[in-house]
């Protein structure tokens, strides 16, 4: 069983070394959207609509303000799914490899571009939009089964940077068995980041970027920890998500 001492004094050792690889990252993956977040604007007015000569103006002003905001929502989401969905998979990848050689990633910051790679990039693309539909249905239920089912289906980006062609049903069913009996754990361990992120609000919201590294590369420790257990349970192989070997608490590799 893995505690959030062992994740964070892991993350951290790694993050010694390798901080502002990291930092950047982390940024692009906010950027793509991963790391949560997202904007929102409102916009106001006097309600004196006197200017318009009749209703049909009107009407038209408010049609032509749907369509733009449908326009700008689309491309949002084409964003998110052509360009997002990728960087957050190879953003993970980056993470996952970083602990795993303590911060002496060969690949470095090119792992980034790793699921656009053409056998990659339509399989990636179907799985995470496959788990994004799936997570919104269940929002669309409750809100509740909804936030169950974000923590539930979170391995799945770390699953596909491991074998992106694993398929999309096969990623989200690896990633519920991997989270099962944890996610009120990994609840707990998202919660006790709270406070990094009050110092960062005392900075202007500014230093809240710079411990987002920090969550991230803990949350890389967590996949290890759970992928390990899953291989020792049998709920997958190491062939399966394509690894030569699984490092053990003692850094041994077990082939």
């Amino acid at each position: 069983m893995w505690t959030r001492e062992y994740l964070k004094t892991r993350a951290k050792a790694v993050l010694r070394v390798s901080y502002w690889k990291a930092f950047l990252v982390s940024i692009i993956l906010g950027i793509a959207g991963a790391n949560g977040g997202g904007g929102g604007g409102g916009g106001g007015g006097s309600g004196d609509y006197s200017g318009y000569s009749s209703s049909g103006e009107m009407i038209a002003a408010i049609i032509f303000i749907l369509v733009v905001v449908a326009i700008v929502m689309a491309l949002a989401l084409a964003f998110r799914v052509f360009l997002g969905y990728p960087l957050e998979v190879g953003g993970r990848r980056f993470f996952v490899q970083n602990a795993q050689l303590e911060g002496m990633s060969s690949e470095e910051l090119g792992v980034l571009g790793y699921a656009f790679n053409k056998e990659r990039y339509m399989d990636i693309i179907k799985a995470m939009l496959y788990k994004g539909v799936m997570n919104f249905l269940w929002y669309l239920l409750l809100i509740i089964p909804g936030i169950v089912k974000k923590y539930s289906y979170m391995m799945v980006p770390y699953i596909l940077s491991d074998n992106p062609n694993i398929g999309y049903k096969r990623a989200l069913e690896l990633s519920e068995q991997m989270t099962y009996g944890h996610k009120f754990n990994i609840f707990i361990l998202e919660l006790s980041f709270i406070g990094w992120y009050l110092l960062g609000l005392l900075a202007c919201c500014i230093g809240i970027i710079f411990v987002t590294p920090y969550v991230d590369a803990t949350m890389a420790e967590l996949y290890l920890v759970l992928r390990r257990q899953a291989i020792e349970k049998n709920l997958c192989t190491c062939e399966e998500l394509m690894l030569d070997s699984i490092l053990h608490d003692d850094g041994i590799s077990e082939y």
